[in-house]
């Protein structure tokens, strides 16, 4: 049995495709599509109330229990963790810091715990910790980027400190080609964030996903840009007029950009949102949705249109072999 093909049997799952936990615009039915059809779906949870988690997460419950959520330990996650378990969440992942606690309570709740990293000395941190998956996240991923080694570096150098625990390669992946690529590194799964960004199921504002089908490698940005209310983090966008004004003033550090504290919108909630806010737009998102955060890999120049989250899926099983 190939490391791959034992992954799925731990997960309980056909493929070794992971929906990344995309933020608020990994919704319940894009995690719910992408396990119906195999894979493993994500919800982002660390910022939920909740309520509205629990509502989530039932959400994606009824159609399969082949799902994850994923918490960042910048923030405080205990009680959204506890829920999470309360509910019977099977996939717990972390990402941003290495937990040894936490980890060992998703065992004790008997769930599987998938820990992100960013460098080799995470990974090793990591394996200390005896996770059953490790995430070893590249470079050229989208979103908020733990590292600065690229995916193909870091994947092969996290699979020769790992030992038995599978490695899943994240980063750049948005074809079969990717996949098969991953594989032949020693991943024993994909983490793929920005083609699902292009999911029929994705909470996704119309303008963003135009830009991401429209967008190449050289239209993404590697900075700290957009920190309000996730500061000191590394992140990949794609560059927009908001990006461009601050290059065009000599990228600037806070209180000193273009358009410091001016409201660019509102949230699905109502709540507004500012210039550098670290949200990005989901469908009901409104306002100047051009100007907020559109998070998206090196990847994103392989994404050209929109498809059910099941055909991507398919599409990268194709490249398992």
């Amino acid at each position: 049995m190939s490391t791959a093909e034992k992954l799925c049997a731990r997960l309980g799952v056909r493929v070794p495709i992971f929906q990344a936990p995309i933020g608020r615009i990994a919704s319940p039915e894009l995690a719910a599509a992408v396990a119906q059809a195999g894979g493993v779906g994500h919800l982002a949870c660390t910022w939920d109330k909740p309520d509205d988690l629990r509502r989530r997460i039932r959400e994606v419950r009824a159609h399969t229990s082949a799902f994850g959520v994923n918490f960042v330990l910048e923030f405080p996650i205990e009680e959204n963790l506890a829920i999470a378990l309360e509910e019977g969440v099977r996939i717990v992942s972390f990402f941003w810091g290495v937990s040894e606690k936490h980890i060992a309570r998703v065992h004790a709740a008997g769930a599987l715990a998938i820990q992100v990293i960013g460098s080799v000395q995470e990974a090793i941190d990591a394996v200390k910790v005896s996770p059953d998956a490790i995430v070893a996240q590249g470079y050229e991923a989208g979103g908020h980027v733990r590292g600065t080694a690229s995916t193909m570096v870091l994947v092969p150098r996290v699979v020769d400190v790992a030992g038995d625990i599978p490695v899943i390669a994240a980063g750049g992946i948005a074809d079969r080609r990717g996949v098969a690529a991953a594989l032949a590194l020693g991943a024993a799964g994909v983490w793929v964030g920005t083609r699902f960004l292009a999911s029929r199921e994705a909470d996704i504002h119309s303008i963003y996903q135009e830009r991401i089908l429209a967008s190449s490698e050289e239209d993404t940005v590697h900075s700290e840009l957009f920190d309000l209310g996730w500061p000191n983090a590394a992140l990949r966008t794609l560059r927009n007029s908001t990006v461009r004004a601050w290059e065009a003033a000599g990228r600037p550090s806070a209180p000193n950009r273009p358009g410091e504290g001016e409201i660019v919108g509102q949230r699905a909630n109502g709540a507004n949102m500012l210039r550098y806010d670290f949200g990005s737009p989901t469908r009901a998102a409104q306002g100047n949705t051009e100007a907020m955060a559109h998070y998206a890999g090196q990847g994103v120049g392989l994404v050209h249109s929109v498809e059910p989250a099941a055909h991507i899926v398919q599409e990268l099983a194709s490249g398992l072999g």
